[in-house]
């Protein structure tokens, strides 16, 4: 059921969030290399009295649209567009905001050739290298790299009915099951909920939908985000800049870390070095 309300053709996306959030947004497109990438908007605004990046993933809402925006799946120009807009919110010392909503990057032979895996990689460590306060909010589907492109975050968010996995159910099931019609028991067991995920201690704050889903009320869901951004701003104003960088690697290096005793008893930790 989640799921289904997650991928809500009605579910408030990115820019319905932008326009009840953001202030005077001035839209920032192209990678300054090859192409403008509609799956990814961002740009410049006011959120509340404090001036803020904002980056997000678009899916459109009708076929048309979502056939402009590629259902939310970007190419490897989005990641280098989000790269260039971290680049200027570090320079002028700007808050980062991010919007999760993909089913996962693009696919295809042509992203592939363009380099998809190298510029998700640039686009997570570039968000890691930051210094300013950066805070993720899950809204829809988020799907595998294409998701976590955009989540490397101080504070990661999630809306209640949300999803945020390494992979679709449907893409789970086919993999294991090679049918996906076990994709409820993929679900399952990728535990991917907002509830589950912040047991497992992946995101910070469960935030509350409208009942029956943000699409039936999307001005009350984006009140109740807009709380939690501000919140989670707060804590970080509390924070060195930094340090603020130091805990947010530390955050990620202990997500599905592992350790076991060698032959001796002495404890081997998979973490790895993001480096400087």
């Amino acid at each position: 059921m989640t799921v289904e309300i997650a991928r809500h053709k009605d579910r408030p996306r990115t820019r319905d969030y932008i326009s009840y959030l953001i202030r005077g947004f001035e839209e920032l497109k192209g990678d300054r290399l090859r192409a403008d990438d509609p799956a990814i908007v961002g740009g410049l605004g006011w959120f509340g009295d404090r001036a803020v990046l904002v980056v997000g993933h678009q899916k459109g809402r009708t076929l048309d649209e979502q056939t402009v925006h590629n259902f939310g799946m970007a190419r490897p120009e989005g990641y280098r567009k989000a790269q260039r807009l971290f680049t200027l919110a570090e320079r002028h010392r700007l808050p980062v905001l991010t919007f999760v909503d993909t089913p996962g990057a693009y696919p295809g032979v042509a992203a592939e050739e363009g380099g998809q895996a190298r510029a998700i990689a640039e686009t997570m460590l570039k968000m890691a290298r930051l210094t300013v306060p950066v805070v993720a909010t899950v809204i829809g589907e988020g799907g595998s790299g294409g998701a976590l492109a955009l989540a490397v975050a101080d504070r990661v968010l999630m809306q209640e009915n949300a999803t945020y996995s390494v992979i679709s159910p449907e893409g789970c099931a086919a993999i294991l099951w090679r049918d996906a019609g076990f994709a409820p028991q993929a679900a399952e067991a990728l535990r991917p909920t907002a509830s589950q995920l912040f047991d497992l201690g992946v995101i910070e704050k469960v935030i509350e939908e409208p009942r029956g889903g943000a699409h039936n009320n999307p001005e009350a869901a984006a009140a109740k985000v807009g709380e939690a951004i501000r919140a989670a701003l707060a804590e970080l104003d509390q924070v060195e800049p930094g340090e603020r960088r130091a805990q947010r690697r530390e955050r990620f290096r202990r997500l599905g870390a592992w350790a076991e005793p060698d032959a001796g008893g002495t404890v081997l930790s998979a973490i790895p070095d993001l480096g400087p």
